[in-house]
């Protein structure tokens, strides 16, 4: 494997074993629900809005570790964003990990771009995106990736 590819692997890892912003957010005025059935991921994630800007989010649940690495720096890269800007980044990052889009750009996400080696661990990696989402539009039922 490259230097490179070593690389990305060590910080999925650790996004998967210390993953940023998990757990219950207080007050929290959206929420959605995420399911990959396909791996056995599961996702609850909350986010809290002030006006259009994604002030916090933080998330719950279990899966493979593209999964909940995925959901960590996700969580990392919208923080702070507007909605404007996080749907903007979430039509760069899931065309990078089907194998439709560069790569450049997307900063630490970058590390999700061998994902499109692996036609079945997209679902994985675009579960907390979908969620999201859904969460920002208010749709109630659970995502699936189904």
């Amino acid at each position: 494997m490259s230097d490179l590819g070593d690389l990305y692997q060590e910080v999925i890892l650790d996004h998967y074993r210390n993953p940023r912003n998990f757990g219950v957010l207080p007050e929290a005025g959206r929420a959605a629900r995420g399911d990959n059935p396909l791996c056995g991921d599961k996702l609850y994630l909350q986010v809290r809005m002030k006006g259009d800007v994604i002030e916090d989010l933080r998330f719950k649940g279990s899966g493979c570790a593209i999964s909940v690495a995925s959901a960590s720096m996700m969580t990392e890269s919208v923080k702070g964003r507007t909605l404007a800007e996080a749907q903007a980044l979430f039509e760069r990052f899931h065309p990078m990990v089907t194998g439709r889009g560069a790569a450049e750009g997307l900063g630490k996400l970058e590390v999700f771009s061998g994902v499109s080696q692996f036609p079945v661990r997209v679902k994985c990696a675009t579960l907390a995106w979908h969620t999201l989402r859904a969460a920002l539009e208010g749709r109630p039922d659970a995502v699936s990736t189904e």
